[in-house]
């Protein structure tokens, strides 16, 4: 995996202690190292916090709606809109991507914050890293998790692989607690134009930080997956199927358009992943047109009985 050069250097180091202390670690507190050494928490791109006024829920719900999408760094009255739409679906978790914090396109607004005061919700936003050969100082645009429930274990993941001009893309994984058990919930938003095993290996790096929690804990991995090309739909279904994840919709079902002088681009980028968990009802809600991505929903049912073992 193509990593920068700094975090090259610091694993080579790690992995030379662990070699000399392998024989005398248990493999929990190996496991406990490694994401700390490999994708370091850069505080000031990680944000976390809470609505002034947090808004009344269910503690004990038997379904909740879950949400991701990809707002193309909507702020002012489309920012409104979309609040207006989140809100009308009663949405429990939500994962969103492109949310801008601080940049000049977005006036400097700290738009992570400002849904989760419109929403009455606690919210957690990560960006990546600027690129070294880039020329801009503004932090990039970053994702974010919503959630009616306090967020705990919230880590920002630095996915592998550079795109174009050295940019880099991220993750965000959080637990929430609903009715006694736990869920570990993730939004993610892969990069571009990399070839497909790149990608993979991207949406793997998710899986591994999954991989810190006791299999039996419900997973929820939304986002962005900019899957376009067809071989990166299949390989997409066959890792998170052999990971024991599911989805409610259909690999052939558009969840992108963009208007082109001769013809309409339309793709399968975005995407919901569930381990342990069934969803009846979903939709890819594509009457909500501020974004160049659709929002797409589903109702899970989390009541104890419901939740896979």
């Amino acid at each position: 995996m193509d990593y920068p050069a700094d975090v090259k250097r610091r694993w080579k180091r790690v992995c030379i202690a662990l070699r000399n202390i392998q024989r005398s670690l248990s493999s929990f507190a190996v496991v406990l190292l490694l994401p700390v050494l490999t994708l370091p928490q850069e505080t000031n791109l990680l944000e976390t916090g809470r609505a002034a006024k947090v808004a009344e829920h269910k503690k004990a719900p038997a379904e909740i709606t879950v949400v991701t999408y990809n707002i193309r760094w909507r702020t002012g009255p489309e920012l409104q809109q979309i609040a207006d739409w989140l809100r009308a679906k009663h949405a429990s978790l939500i994962a969103l991507q492109e949310v801008d914090r601080a940049r000049e396109r977005t006036h400097k607004t700290n738009n992570a914050r400002a849904l989760a005061d419109a929403l009455g919700m606690y919210y957690a936003w990560a960006a990546p890293p600027l690129p070294k050969s880039g020329k801009g100082k503004e932090e990039e645009t970053g994702v974010e998790l919503l959630s009616s429930y306090p967020l705990r274990d919230v880590v920002r993941i630095v996915l592998p692989h550079e795109g174009p001009g050295g940019r880099w893309r991220v993750a965000l994984g959080a637990t929430v607690t609903i009715d006694k058990r736990e869920f570990r919930i993730y939004s993610v938003h892969s990069e571009t134009r990399i070839p497909v095993e790149q990608k993979i290996d991207q949406f793997r790096t998710v899986l591994d930080d999954l991989k810190r929690f006791p299999k039996t804990t419900p997973g929820i991995i939304m986002g962005d997956f900019n899957s376009w090309e067809p071989a990166t739909v299949k390989q997409v279904r066959h890792l998170f199927t052999k990971e024991d994840f599911a989805t409610p919709f259909p690999d052939n079902e558009s969840t992108f358009k963009r208007n082109a002088v001769i013809f309409d681009v339309e793709l399968k980028l975005d995407w919901i992943w569930l381990r342990g968990l069934t969803s009846q009802s979903f939709e890819i809600d594509r009457r909500l047109t501020v974004s160049d991505h659709f929002p797409l929903w589903a109702n899970v049912s989390v009541a104890a009985g419901d939740v896979k073992r």
